[in-house]
């Protein structure tokens, strides 16, 4: 493992907290008028998911955590646990869905994903910044009494209900924000 600085830190960088991997989540420097500068975390465990918050000093040194990237595709849902295959080993990895959180409502069968494995564990998921999803369920937009920006409910080919403008029909493309799973754009019309 090797040593990075608080000035190295990132939004999902991996490091040892406690002895054990952490994700930072969230983190923002601060210098106030008095006294030194310090940043303010808050770290994922990445064995039991919990998210606590950390302050260290401006500068501290902090065990970066390795965690390699494989491109994995998805075979299927077992009660608690995604199921992912490594395309190069052939080699199942599970993932819980505590650790997906809502990227599990957009996730597609034998879609290839970007997996974080550590000591050969899958440990998470690189999500991708925008995702591709087919409607399937839509009612018609009324035209008329309604006001700027109106919405309605469809579904889409995961079954994941997700508000739309009104001219949104079944059979288009949309993207989807993984982090919100909210609607940003329909990429293609029926």
């Amino acid at each position: 493992m090797s040593k990075i600085t608080t000035s190295n830190f990132q939004k999902g960088t991996f490091i040892e907290f406690k002895s054990e991997p952490h994700q930072i989540v969230e983190f923002q420097f601060v210098n106030p008028g008095k006294g030194s500068a310090f940043v303010r975390t808050k770290l994922k465990s990445i064995n039991s998911g919990k998210v606590q918050e950390f302050t260290f000093k401006s500068g501290e040194m902090v065990e970066e955590v390795p965690i390699a990237v494989h491109e994995m595709q998805y075979l299927y849902k077992s009660d608690k646990d995604f199921i992912f295959m490594d395309k190069l080993t052939y080699e199942q990895y599970t993932l819980n869905k505590s650790i997906l959180g809502n990227f599990q409502k957009l996730i597609k069968t034998g879609e290839i994903y970007q997996i974080l494995l550590h000591d050969n564990k899958a440990i998470g998921m690189r999500y991708p910044k925008k995702v591709k999803m087919l409607v399937t369920e839509a009612d018609v937009g009324v035209k008329g009494n309604t006001v700027m920006g109106a919405k309605k409910l469809v579904i889409v080919e995961t079954g994941l209900q997700i508000a739309v403008p009104l001219f949104i029909k079944k059979g288009d493309t949309i993207s989807i924000d993984p982090e919100t799973c909210e609607y940003v754009e329909r990429l293609s019309q029926k």
